[in-house]
């Protein structure tokens, strides 16, 4: 857990150090793969322009197993010709898969744009539709 931390304080990200915090981080992380966990409860520190911080927080409004465009995120926002600088913001999200950045595709229903890789990104959203589906 020492070098998640690390990883996430070199990109921005300063997780609430509380007594158990870190084991709890931990905890979701497997609920969540477990297909068990549909909304982190973990305290973060998410550092970014004021546009960021705007979209990473749509991102945490998006449903577990559903998706939104790029375009939607940016019209939600208030600036529906801003779908690139939603990517942009997108594609600097210190805390994948906490904030989910993996529910945001193209406008067309592809997979675009995935840090981690499409792969990974498929993954996620066929784990979120198909634990969506056990509950």
């Amino acid at each position: 857990m020492t070098s998640l931390m690390a990883q996430w304080r070199k990109k921005g990200i300063e997780a609430k150090e509380a007594a158990g915090q870190n084991d709890r981080v931990i905890a979701e992380l497997d609920a969540y793969f477990a297909g068990d966990l549909h909304e982190f409860t973990v305290l973060f520190d998410l550092r970014g322009t004021e546009f960021q911080r705007r979209v990473w927080e749509l991102l945490l409004n998006i449903p577990y197993g559903e998706t939104r465009s790029y375009r939607q995120v940016a019209s939600a926002l208030g600036r529906p010709k801003a779908s690139r600088a939603v990517g942009q913001a997108v594609g600097t999200n210190p805390v994948s898969i906490i904030v989910p950045c993996h529910r945001v595709i193209g406008s067309g229903g592809g997979l675009v744009g995935y840090g981690g890789g499409l792969h990974r990104k498929q993954a996620l959203l066929e784990l979120e539709v198909e634990s969506s589906t056990r509950h």
